[in-house]
């Protein structure tokens, strides 16, 4: 009996953080007003130099939060180094970061285009990697469509600007960028030559 109701308090101890970081996508809609500069007005953003948003996992965009409001709390030390948003989040409580999350992650994906000519490389490298050079399929972690895993935090890579994906892509391979769990896409970048990251920047772009 003993076990039995410490095993229920765990659970519901457990379900009481969740619901504390539920997010709720209309609040996250009247929060998000000051992001729309840089995102657009429903997450799909002006500008290649930053990234769509909209339809992104939840679960992902409050990691990404949480790691820019680490990285703020650490001076970059930890979490996800970038001045911009450093900035942005550092006033942020926990749950305007779920409702944040929740708001981008309701609204409709962007689509994008491939270049005709770069379709079948690209599908061939999303699809089988390089065996080559030890480089994994990115579909293994991303989802056949780039859609990713939202249980497990794996990003929709689809439909984003290639310009923004190659950025990040560089960034994982240099290690200026280094909140990818168990360093998995640190492994995979620093294996990709600047041909290979352009291929997979512009295959992205137009796959959904």
């Amino acid at each position: 009996m003993k076990k039995f109701a410490i095993l229920l308090g765990l659970f519901f101890g457990t379900t009481g953080i969740a619901l504390a970081q539920s997010g709720d996508a209309e609040a996250g809609k009247e929060k998000s007003q000051v992001c729309a500069a840089c995102h657009g007005p429903n997450g799909e953003s002006p500008t290649d130099m930053y990234p769509h948003l909209a339809g992104q996992h939840e679960k992902y965009l409050l990691k990404q939060l949480k790691d820019f409001k680490l990285a703020s709390e650490t001076g970059g030390e930890e979490g996800r180094n970038n001045a911009v948003m450093m900035g942005q989040v550092a006033s942020l409580s926990e749950q305007d970061m779920a409702d944040l999350a929740a708001f981008y992650a309701s609204q409709d994906e962007p689509k994008g285009e491939t270049p005709e000519d770069l379709i079948a490389r690209g599908e061939d490298f999303f699809r089988r990697g390089n065996p080559e050079s030890n480089i994994p399929s990115c579909a293994g972690c991303h989802g056949p469509r780039g859609n990713g895993m939202g249980l497990a935090a794996f990003p929709d890579i689809s439909g984003q600007h290639a310009a923004y994906t190659k950025s990040q892509l560089e960034m994982f391979r240099s290690g200026e960028r280094a909140n990818d769990p168990n360093g998995m896409m640190r492994g995979v970048a620093e294996k990709m030559t600047d041909e290979e990251i352009e291929l997979m920047s512009k295959f992205l772009s137009g796959l959904y």
